[in-house]
Formats: C-alpha cells, structure tokens, sequence
C-alpha cells in the first residue's frame, strides 16, 4: 500500500534530523517520516569511522542553533558528533519517524494531484510513498565510494591499501610504516591519529594545503557556560565565531597576502627549526580557494617535530612491491598505504527527479535561493557553505521551508514552485570552489544564476535576512490552488507557473 505524509525527508543525517526537528516543532500535528538508506542515524558522521575523524568547523557552529553543544572540546571527534545529532533525534522522537534501508531511487511530481509519488527499494522490495512537500537532505557526497586514481602498479602492492571512506573496523596499524597519500582535510586528521600507535606516518601530497591551528577546547565558550548557562553561552560564541569566521574569510579574499602571511608565520613557529615550510606547507593558490584544514592544538605540526610523521612534496610514478616511486626517483616504503584522495560528489543521492511525467535534467535546471530547483514544485534540498559550518546554511533552509509551508497553509495553496522569467540571467557553476573533489563533478549538479535570486550565496548574514526574514512571495516564487501549466516565456526548460 501507498503511505502518504505531508512533508518526505530524504537522509537522516545531521541535515535531515534538523529539519525534522524544525518542521515538527513548527508544526505538531503535520505528518512527516524520513527515508533512509543506510541502517543508522548519522549520515556522513557514522559512515567516516577512520582514525582520529573529527569536525573541521567548530561546534558551537555546526550543532544545531536550537540544540546547545556543551561538551568542552569546540573541535569534536566524530563519534561525540554522531551522539550529538542521535540524542537529538531521540529526545524529540524523531527516530520513530524514521525508515531505515529505504533508498530513494525516484521521485515523480503530478500537478494534477499536486504531490510527489517516490519509491524507495527496501531489500528486495520496492515501497512507495506519497507527500505533498519533498524535502532532499542527503548532502553531496556518494556514499557508496570515495575518489581513487588510477595509480600504475597498484596490483603489485604487497601491504594494505586503505580509503578512508571504508576503513576496515579491525585493521591493527601498530609500528606499521604507514603513507597517507594526500593533503586535505581527511589526510591532516589521519596522519597525527595514527602517529600515535604507527612506527612512521608519512603524508605524501603533490601539492601542499593551508593548515590552521586551533585550540580543541574554546577556553571562553566554558567560562560562558558556568556563568550565563548553556543556551546563553552557546548563542553567544556561535555568534562570535559567526562574525569571526566572515571576517577572516572576506580578509582572504580580499587581501590574501596579508592572511597567507599569517598562517605561514603561524605554521614556521609550530615546526622544527630550519624545516622546508615553502615546500610543504606553502600551497600555490589563494586562502579559501579551498576550504582551510584545521589541525587542532597543532596535532599534525606536533607529529612532525616529534618525528613521528613526515612530509613529502612529490608525484607518484608507480606502486611497487613495497610502496611507492616518486617522480624525483625517491622511494616509500610501507606496509599500509592510505589513499586519502577525496570524495565523489552525488547530486540529490542520485535521485531521479520527474515534473508531470518529464524528467528532471538537473544540470539544465536553476537554483533557487540555494534551496529549490526552477520549475520543481514542492521540492526543496539542503547545500551548506563550503566557507563555513554545513549547519549554519542547513538550519535557515529548514527555517524557511517552515515558511513555506505556513504560507501555503495561511493563504490555502497546494503548491509553489521557483519560476524564472528573466532571460539576462545566465547559469553558471552551482560551486565557485576550487576544490578537486568539486571540479570533477560540479557539471553534474544544478546550475547557478548570475543575480539573485538564483544565485547560490555563501554568506551566512545574506542568507540570514533573505531566508529567515526575506519576503516569500516574491514573485518568483510562485504560488498556486490549482494545476500549474508550463510557461513558454523564457521559462527554463522545466519550469512551470
């Protein structure tokens, strides 16, 4: 049998916990289940279990504005995250609405029912829902397999190759030489983790990344919280760190030598004396053309000077038999090889989008708001910044589909749907990000438009007033009481109003 609900959440991870805690707390007796396709809460927090995973974004921006976090350390390990966002679920009894083992495959919009018909394989079976509001929070990343070049000779190998997005719960790295091929984020957190119990870790990247260091525990977020309480505190540092993350951002945009200045200063204290920082810790792009790593209390610098961990700028030529040849001819020896090269990215986890029996071609279509798709009725998705916390963006879109849905309900409509009649609007890329994991998989996604409000923004304060407080009919926003029929005017090509 088919079960219908007013609002259809896909992915119960941090985004879609969130938004169902903000949906049932706007609205009490609204019907909702959420579909998910693994067997646990958490998403992305319970699928990464490698050594030492942790948040690259403080705490007191990535929780959740209506939930404090109040552990000390601003800087988490994954598994105080994943209890985070299961507490939530489970002090609201969000849980209950959830539907493990469910993947969404499909998702197929009739106007003249004005609701979404989606299946969803289950085992062997495939089950079918109805809801009059879709709600996409399944992230970007695919979850099934991380990004792996093809690396000549990797056969030969004779050790254990390693991604991290699937690391084997019993691997014992003990005084192992262990190399970790890569610079980002996933590869500054596993190197000082495993330096703990390896003989040798040595990151091994073509290019080298900005790290910054930062405290684990944010000194004054605990001194507010013995005096104001824990909500007062919270509310206070996340602005704060709000208002000190924009400035640095906007400074590195905008005066890039003073920040790379800065953080090369920062790095050259926290290493041995003498140490090649030009080398290995002086990348060739611009702050924030990438997302800035963390290295929290210098966790990564401390491994280096201890001569636990190392760094070698250079190119792979080939596996051997017992680890790798660079380019320069230099050898690595080891006996696991960690290859933490990156993510694949999966738009709307793989979703098959329809309109009234058209199918969605998602790199044709616009973005509305960074939220909704031109032309897709009762649909909304979450995108977070790539300049700050995923929450920060997650939380005022699940704010401003409340908005909707309370509109709908004040003025009696059964659908809205972004329509675009301005032909001077060109698409462009949905992520002005430079980083790999982006560059091989943006062309996939929507596109975004060249003005408002079609224009994926990255700036929390803009999309606090526009979202949160913004006017909802805005005129392209449309809103009806009845079957909406295609507009020929400039229409992009699966826009309806």
């Amino acid at each position: 049998m088919t079960e219908h609900v007013d609002v259809l959440i896909i992915g119960a991870g941090l985004s879609g916990i969130g938004a169902a805690r903000h949906l049932q707390a706007a609205f009490p007796d609204r019907t909702y289940t959420i579909l998910e396709a693994r067997d646990a809460i958490g998403g992305t927090w319970d699928l990464f279990r490698y050594p030492g995973v942790r948040s690259d974004s403080d705490m007191h921006t990535l929780g959740y504005r209506f939930r404090p976090w109040t552990q000390a350390e601003a800087i988490a390990d994954g598994p105080s995250i994943l209890r985070y966002i299961r507490d939530t679920a489970t002090e609201a009894g969000i849980d209950r609405h959830i539907r493990f083992g469910h993947r969404v495959t499909c998702a197929a919009w009739s106007a003249e029912d004005a609701r979404w018909t989606v299946d969803a394989t289950h085992g062997e079976e495939t089950v079918r829902f109805t809801a009059t509001f879709l709600y996409s929070c399944t992230g970007y990343y695919h979850y099934d397999a991380g990004y792996l070049p093809e690396f000549p000779g990797i056969e030969r190998f004779g050790g254990t190759v390693v991604h991290p997005q699937h690391w084997p719960a019993g691997l014992d790295y003990t005084g192992k030489n262990i190399v970790v091929i890569g610079s980002g984020a996933t590869a500054v957190t596993l190197v000082p983790a495993l330096a703990d119990r390896a003989a040798h870790v040595t990151m091994l990247q073509r290019s080298p990344t900005y790290v910054a260091a930062l405290p684990t525990e944010d000194a004054t977020a605990i001194k507010l919280r013995r005096l104001l309480g824990a909500r007062r505190a919270y509310s206070i540092v996340r602005w704060r760190n709000i208002i000190l993350g924009t400035l640095f951002y906007q400074l590195s945009r905008r005066r890039p030598d003073i920040v790379k200045s800065m953080l090369r200063k920062a790095i050259t204290r926290r290493l041995p004396p003498g140490y090649d920082v030009d080398t290995h810790f002086t990348p060739r792009y611009q702050p924030w053309d990438q997302r800035l790593c963390l290295a929290p209390d210098g966790d990564l610098f401390t491994a280096i000077r201890r001569g636990r961990a190392s760094v070698v700028t250079d190119r792979i030529e080939e596996f051997t038999e017992t680890g790798l040849r660079l380019a320069s001819g230099a050898r690595l020896d080891a006996d696991i090889i960690v290859t933490a090269t990156g993510l694949r990215l999966l738009a709307l986890g793989g979703i098959r989008l329809t309109v009234d029996g058209r199918p969605v071609d998602l790199p044709e279509t616009m973005v509305y708001k960074g939220m909704m798709l031109g032309g897709v009725p009762n649909f909304a998705f979450t995108i977070g910044y790539t300049n700050a916390s995923w929450t920060l963006k997650a939380d005022l879109v699940s704010e401003h589909v409340v908005r909707i849905l309370r509109h709908l309900d004040t003025h009696g409509y059964t659908t809205c749907v972004p329509t675009n009649t301005d032909p001077t609007i060109t698409p462009q890329p949905l992520l002005d990000f430079q980083a790999g994991y982006v560059l091989r998989s943006v062309h996939e996604f929507p596109k975004s438009g060249s003005r408002p409000p079609w224009r994926l923004g990255m700036s929390y304060a803009h999309d606090l007033l526009n979202l949160r407080y913004g006017k909802l009919d805005d005129g392209t926003l449309r809103f009806s009481r009845h079957p909406v029929t295609p507009r020929p005017d400039h229409a992009p090509r699966y826009s309806m109003g």
